[in-house]
């Protein structure tokens, strides 16, 4: 018997282009595309992709309603025994679109799922809901990715028991199961100690969150010069969420002018944020965005000069190394406008 398999890849992965096309619509092909020829090789003839959904990253993240809509009819018109998305290793939208469409093919057509992506991708924020085979961080990685993948969703289609995360390759769910090791809790903590005093490589069986501590610079000796910034977690927005981002697991940030602006009204400016209430913060976006009262500092002559931009994006669900990166790069910005601080607001 060989098990039908419907597979989700974007744009990229389907040869279609880069961003450039992202834009692209939904279509449905038969047979396998691209990374779907790694599936079907380790698969061996037990199991096929008979088709393959592509879908541009841009085209999900603007038209995520209609996306999941259409994806959503052709697998169930399709009967597959699974539907596998990815893997997207580290592109923000793309493991977005693949632990989105996924959770919806398993809750709306009740069909087993799997996908794959680097650990700090925002789709994995949907680990405890969908199984997520966890890849290295580029493309560079797809020989490695790709039998896990095929291994994983065979035993699932199969009905056979899936075993823990660190026997099976998903990223930890939340959920424990019990098994076996080699060898005893004693040893393994010794050869672990070992190998750390050795400088050699080794895997904890109990990670920890790692945060950076920042040292905080120096303190403006004299404001009333300064140019100060304002930066936001917050997801405040010109009206209409221009640069469409996402109310959890952000993928980007937004840079918008505020020059002349000397209150954010309720018909101008919004929020995009998905993880707190946006009556208060709709009605006044100053409320998190304070740009009324560092206007009034300026004319006070209490600081120097109020930026003329600030930076924005959603903090709800995005990812560690996300984050630092929008950071990284609008920070370069704020240092070649001459901007002496920065003024970070949170929800």
């Amino acid at each position: 018997m060989s098990y039908k398999v419907v597979h989700y890849i974007n744009q990229f992965f389907a040869n279609i282009g880069g961003e450039e096309m992202a834009h692209v619509a939904p279509e449905l092909r038969e047979g396998f595309v691209g990374p779907g020829m790694a599936l079907n090789t380790a698969w061996k003839g037990e199991a096929e992709i008979t088709a393959t959904i592509v879908c541009g990253d841009s085209y999900f993240a603007e038209h995520e309603a209609d996306a999941k809509e259409k994806v959503l009819a052709w697998v169930k018109e399709q009967k597959p025994d699974m539907f596998i998305a990815g893997p997207a290793f580290n592109a923000g939208r793309y493991g977005y679109a693949c632990a989105t469409i996924a959770n919806a093919v398993q809750e709306e057509l009740g069909i087993p799922v799997l996908t794959g992506m680097y650990e700090e991708n925002p789709g994995a924020d949907l680990k405890n809901k969908v199984l997520i085979v966890a890849t290295a961080n580029s493309a560079a990685g797809m020989r490695k990715a790709a039998p896990v993948m095929a291994k994983l969703a065979l035993k699932i289609m199969k009905g056979e028991k899936i075993g823990a995360s660190a026997e099976e390759g998903y990223m930890p769910n939340g959920i424990r199961r019990n098994f076996f090791e080699k060898e005893v809790g004693a040893k393994r903590a010794v050869d672990m100690l070992i190998a750390k005093l050795s400088d050699k490589p080794f895997t904890t069986e109990y990670p920890m969150p790692s945060f950076d501590r920042v040292a905080p610079n120096k303190a403006v000796k004299d404001l009333s010069k300064a140019t100060i910034a304002l930066c936001t977690s917050g997801g405040i927005v010109p009206k209409g969420n221009p640069d469409h981002i996402e109310s959890s697991s952000a993928s980007h940030y937004g840079e918008y002018s505020i020059a002349g602006v000397d209150d954010l009204t309720a018909e101008t400016y919004e929020t995009a944020h998905g993880g707190y209430d946006p009556v208060y913060a709709n009605a006044d976006a100053d409320r998190v965005l304070p740009v009324d009262i560092l206007r009034e500092m300026e004319r006070e002559g209490k600081i120097g000069k109020l930026h003329d931009f600030f930076y924005t994006t959603v903090g709800n669900g995005t990812s560690v190394a996300n984050a630092k990166k929008f950071a990284a790069e609008y920070a370069q910005k704020l240092l070649q406008a001459g901007v002496h601080a920065v003024i970070m607001t949170s929800t």
